[in-house]
């Protein structure tokens, strides 16, 4: 895998992903920043996101599951110094469909965090607490 910044001013970038999609990443306005982009350690918190959503929704599809969303709200906690990296993440999924089996939803969820999702994996090995709940919605 392979990905390019491009700086373009103060602390606003142009990423690249080898795979040729782009995105925006800026700083805060405290170290000039500009407002035009995510932070770096937002699309962190995205990546264990989209990560962790792939692995659940591809279980749960071969589960035969019948779902239809799955949304997942990411938060991170920080450390207070320097280097502010996450000491805990939590997701929590809410997951919805017809029919779905609890059971199924927390074994792909608990699957994902343990043998698929390499973002959540790599930060657990790390030191980040990464935690999980789920809530399921019936359509």
């Amino acid at each position: 895998m392979k990905a390019t910044i491009n700086w373009l001013e103060n602390a606003l970038m142009q990423g690249e992903s080898g795979s040729g999609h782009t995105v925006m990443i800026d700083g805060p306005e405290s170290i000039g920043g500009l407002n035009q982009g995510m932070r770096p350690m937002e699309l962190m918190l995205m990546s264990v996101g989209a990560c962790s959503t792939v692995d659940v929704i591809s279980i749960l599809k071969k589960a035969r599951q019948d779902v239809n969303d799955c949304f997942v709200e990411v938060d991170g906690v920080r450390a207070d110094a320097v280097p502010a990296v996450f000491e805990k993440i939590h997701l929590h999924f809410k997951v919805s469909g017809k029919d779905l089996d609890e059971n199924k939803v927390k074994r792909a969820v608990e699957l994902s965090a343990e043998k698929y999702c390499s973002a959540s994996i790599m930060l657990k090995k790390a030191g980040v607490e990464i935690s999980h709940s789920i809530e399921i919605i019936a359509v």
